[in-house]
């Protein structure tokens, strides 16, 4: 059945806890296709699921072929309810909630992610989901009592008086004595311990927020399958553009082995190649080429984040592919010693006089320049031909030919 692409972006979503009250959700979906399946984000404590990291990571996994949810907890973002209100047991509570929100309207979750606090609250929702079948915690501690250390300046006060207001961040919350006392009667070590999910820890030795002794902890207490995965040089909120978007990489690769992945369905149309790109994204483009997920952005030197190949970069080795391919098929058929072929293509813009085409002195044309090297017993005669081959491939020629390119804008109201 195909999919239509008004069904596959970034979209808002709500759903009620378990006090009726209403989250704020996001559902990142791939490019195009329907999902191989889903996960659920759990965000940081007192964060939010627009925090860049919780945006990255979710993309990044939606990228692997996952439909994500990141949703604010109750009390935070632009969820309702008071934060102060809340505590550890009530984030559980809503994650629970979401993934009956998930089953219900896209598909149950497979996977869940949590960052920090986020990180020991998926632990202990993974053990009532039947349907998960991998959790990957980031910077989460080995304890939820752990955050308590934290607020060490205003225990006493919390203590006494029942409560404080507590400046996280440069904001200032409500923590009651409640909270505190949730905190100390839940261990992560009780509820790993016979988990029967496959789990991935991140986290990085220079995490001053949540020491990595509490990443050993976790290991430890867990039995297999387990993983670890150190995120060097990485801060606590993974503020660093390029260490959110590795810990989504490798989280989506790992989940991979532990989820049920199907063939992605083709989009409505049949289209080969789909890409979909976000204001927020700047340049870093989801793609979709005939079922596989990639991503394409512009340079660094562009205004780009030099997160994927350029577009330019994917016409070049899409024809050097092409290149490639089509010789190895000239040789075999011809049951020529072509052990391996190499194909180097570079791009750029060249004088056409350069080119040996008419034109203007100032007048410039792409230029693709191909360097092939092959390696097997052939005489000079072979390799010329193998040459002449490889340049008669489709994509050689659909360039040097005449193409039509047709656009239209489709409605979708």
């Amino acid at each position: 059945m195909a999919v239509s692409l008004e069904q596959m972006k970034t979209r808002k979503v709500s759903f009620k806890n378990a006090a009726g009250q209403l989250l704020s959700g996001r559902m990142e979906l791939p490019a195009a296709g329907q999902p191989h399946s889903y996960a659920i984000f759990a965000h940081c404590f007192t964060c939010s699921k627009n925090l860049r990291a919780a945006v990255d990571i979710s993309r990044e996994l939606a990228r692997s072929g996952f439909g994500v949810l990141r949703f604010d907890f109750t009390g935070l973002g632009a969820s309702e309810g008071e934060f102060s209100d809340t505590n550890f047991s009530g984030n559980v509570e809503d994650l629970v909630e979401a993934a009956k929100f998930l089953e219900a309207e896209y598909g149950a979750p497979a996977l869940l992610v949590g960052h920090s606090l986020g990180g020991a609250a998926v632990l202990f929702a993974a053990a009532r989901l039947p349907s998960v079948k991998a959790v990957a915690v980031i910077g989460a501690p080995s304890d939820p009592e752990h955050v308590s250390r934290l607020l060490q300046s205003s225990e006493e006060e919390i203590e006494r008086t029942g409560s404080a207001t507590v400046h996280l961040e440069g904001r200032g919350f409500i923590i009651k004595k409640q909270f505190l006392d949730d905190l100390r009667n839940k261990r992560t070590d009780s509820v790993v311990k016979d988990f029967g999910k496959a789990l991935l820890i991140l986290h990085s030795p220079q995490d001053a927020t949540v020491d990595i002794t509490n990443a050993e902890a976790i290991y430890k207490a867990a039995h297999h399958p387990k993983s670890f995965i150190s995120l060097d040089g990485a801060d606590h909120l993974l503020t660093r553009h390029a260490d959110a978007l590795y810990a989504g990489r490798i989280i989506g690769q790992w989940a991979s082995r532990y989820v049920d992945t199907p063939a992605t369905e083709e989009p409505e149309g049949g289209a080969g190649a789909v890409a979909s790109l976000s204001a927020e994204d700047k340049y870093t483009t989801s793609m979709w080429l005939d079922g596989h997920h990639l991503v394409a952005d512009e340079p660094e030197a562009m205004g780009g984040g030099g997160l994927g190949p350029s577009p330019y970069d994917y016409v070049a080795g899409g024809l050097a592919a092409c290149k490639a391919i089509t010789a190895r098929l000239y040789a075999r058929r011809k049951q020529w010693d072509l052990q391996h072929i190499t194909v180097e293509v570079d791009h750029d813009k060249a004088h056409i006089g350069d080119c040996a085409q008419p034109g203007g002195p100032t007048a410039r044309i792409d230029r693709f320049r191909c360097r092939v090297r092959m390696e097997g017993d052939l005489t000079p005669e072979q390799r010329q031909r193998i040459l002449e081959i490889a340049d008669r491939c489709p994509a050689h020629r659909t360039l040097v030919g005449g193409v039509k390119i047709q656009s239209e804008l489709v409605d979708r109201a």
